[in-house]
């Protein structure tokens, strides 16, 4: 696969609140905008929030679905947590770590945007887990214990 920029879309229930939370409170630059959607940059890659008149409602889990940032650094990792918390962002999850002492082991937290969307931020311990790691069958987690 070659090397390439990430899309995503998403609904939203109300845009200005939506650029409060990412450009504001995660620190995300502002690319085009109208009237029913808005641009935004990610770790470089592209989102876009389009107003929608059913957004997701408030989650009960995790999953199926929410999206988010692999860090390539713990530090930076850090630096994010310590900005949501600063910018009195939602948690969904609190900063922890999972899979403690196994080669998938790496730093995670979930924030609920104003829209109910989930983001989550993670760093591994070894970069190895993000694709290689095939021999652990640990992905996600038991959805009845959500």
């Amino acid at each position: 696969m070659p090397h390439a920029i990430f899309h995503l879309a998403f609904p939203v229930k109300d845009l200005e609140e939506t650029k409060t939370f990412y450009v504001e409170g995660l620190g995300c630059s502002l690319g085009r905008e109208s009237h029913v959607a808005v641009t935004l940059e990610l770790g470089g890659n592209q989102i876009i929030a389009h107003l929608s008149k059913h957004p997701p409602d408030p989650p009960q889990s995790i999953y199926p679905r929410h999206f988010g940032l692999v860090l390539e650094s713990e530090m930076e990792w850090q630096i994010l947590a310590d900005r949501a918390k600063a910018k009195n962002l939602k948690f969904y999850r609190e900063p922890s770590r999972r899979y403690q002492g196994t080669r998938i082991e790496h730093r995670t937290f979930f924030l609920e945007d104003p829209s109910h969307n989930l983001l989550e931020f993670k760093y591994y311990t070894y970069p190895s887990a993000i694709f290689e790691e095939q021999d652990f069958a640990s992905v996600g987690e038991d959805h009845e214990q959500e």
